[in-house]
């Protein structure tokens, strides 16, 4: 294991200064953004020459990319909106085997209508997860045709809110397409500091063999007092600011046998120096 990080987190005006500044941090793996080459996240093209841009701006750099951000709401209310981002994500499928890249990481997605990283009492209706299936359906289906797999992440927004929900999830799909993206912060409340240790190792035991991703945040302390557990979104922030238990979470991740990168996001640029010096010194 590694540190890498969102390549999104540096903004700057190219594409290869992107990369430089990857590097000057001493990083090598990016989960990659089309933004960083000037598109939206979900373009409606993506013509093949930037795709060309972008493998030869990171091969020149030494920079690898094991996955790629495709982040929409698969369960949006919306059904239109729907609709069009699994056409859009056809189209950056398709970009990713231009790019070698193996993995496009989903947002499984919420009832709220207007943002999808924000809880809503619907997520856990049957409708709710009939909708998913038909979304994962044709994605699977846009996996299948371009030889890639599509990484679900677990997150208490989401209607994929725990560990056995993304259990279910991939014994009901039955694909060697889906994959997991493992980020402890996101299946922990700030509520449940006392349940940590048994919900992390809960989630390697039920999904440990289908890790392909990591993401590497931390759990920061919730300004809002008094709400009862998993009654808000937890505070995140950059990893080793916060209090996961990162000796258990890199235990459980040797445990099962996890070589890739540790994708560092939810900082800023003056924090990721100290982030990749937290987990290198846990890593080693």
């Amino acid at each position: 294991m590694d540190v890498g990080i969102f390549a999104k987190i540096f903004q700057r005006p190219s594409l290869e200064e992107t990369f430089d500044t990857v590097r000057s941090h001493g990083i090598q793996f990016v989960q990659f953004n089309m933004a960083c080459a000037g598109l939206p996240t979900l373009p409606d093209a993506i013509p093949p020459a930037v795709c060309e841009h972008i493998v030869e701006a990171a091969s020149r750099r030494g920079i690898q990319m094991p996955a790629l951000s495709g982040t929409f709401n698969m369960i949006d209310p919306n059904v239109a909106a729907r609709a069009e981002g699994l056409t859009r994500l056809r189209v950056l499928a398709q970009a990713a085997n231009r790019m070698a890249i193996p993995m496009i990481t989903l947002c499984t997605g919420t009832r709220d209508p207007h943002n999808m990283w924000s809880r809503h009492p619907d997520n856990t209706t049957k409708e709710a997860w009939v909708d998913l299936l038909a979304s994962m359906e044709t994605a699977v289906q846009i996996a299948e045709e371009n030889d890639i797999v599509l990484g679900v992440e677990p997150e208490l927004s989401n209607v994929i809110d725990s560990a056995p929900r993304a259990r279910r999830l991939l014994d009901e799909l039955r694909t060697p397409r889906v994959k997991i993206v493992m980020d402890g912060s996101n299946l922990l409340s700030i509520h449940e500091l006392d349940k940590m240790h048994n919900i992390l190792e809960q989630a390697f035991d039920l999904l440990g063999d289908e890790i392909q991703l990591v993401h590497a945040k931390d759990l920061m302390p919730d300004p809002v007092d008094g709400l009862q557990a998993r009654s808000v979104q937890s505070h995140h922030g950059a990893a080793g600011s916060g209090v996961l238990d990162y000796d258990l979470y890199l235990r459980l991740l040797q445990k099962v046998n996890y070589s890739g990168p540790l994708i560092l996001h939810t900082l800023q640029e003056d924090e990721v120096d100290t982030s990749v010096a937290f987990l290198r010194s846990k890593l080693h």
